[in-house]
């Protein structure tokens, strides 16, 4: 059986529907953050998720040392946030937040937010698997921002792209 190539894998695994979120920490009074599309729920009870961060992500570093951060699941018209996030050295200039529990920021308008302490952390290929308790949660009703085939969007904007 031949190994799947990583471009063959990236065609495939951006057909697979994502929403769209900001991860986000603070590390020595300096706040970080970056696009994420690879989080998801590990358990219900304790109330436990994990984001995979890129080893050379400066946002995940700070979280490895910080030991915690904020999922910020964006709505359908935070499109804006997800592109500025997106960008390295990206910061909060003239984003709209306010600070967590935990000290991070969490980002005005986001349609769920997530605080986390860091439980466990895997390395895997080039990334590494955060996996984080569920401190404090809040949530808006609302739409979200959904990720598919290399592109952000509304859900029902997205469907043509299949």
């Amino acid at each position: 059986m031949n190994p799947i190539g990583s471009e063959e894998f990236r065609d495939l695994i951006g057909r697979f529907a994502s929403g769209v979120t900001v991860v986000t920490t603070i590390r020595d009074g300096t706040l970080y953050g970056t696009t994420a599309s690879a989080v998801t729920s590990v358990s219900l009870t304790p109330p436990m998720l994990l984001v995979c961060m890129n080893k050379i992500s400066l946002t995940g570093q700070a979280i490895k040392s910080s030991r915690h951060f904020v999922v910020n699941v964006l709505a359908e018209d935070q499109g804006f946030l997800a592109d500025h996030f997106a960008t390295k050295g990206s910061n909060f200039t003239d984003i709209n937040i306010t600070t967590g529990a935990l000290g991070a920021p969490l980002l005005t308008g986001a349609l769920a937010t997530f605080e986390c302490r860091v439980v466990n952390d895997v390395p895997a290929g080039t990334h590494a698997v955060l996996i984080g308790l569920v401190e404090h949660a809040s949530g808006r009703h609302g739409m979200p921002l959904a990720y598919f085939r290399g592109r952000q969007g509304k859900l029902s904007d997205l469907a043509a792209c299949g």
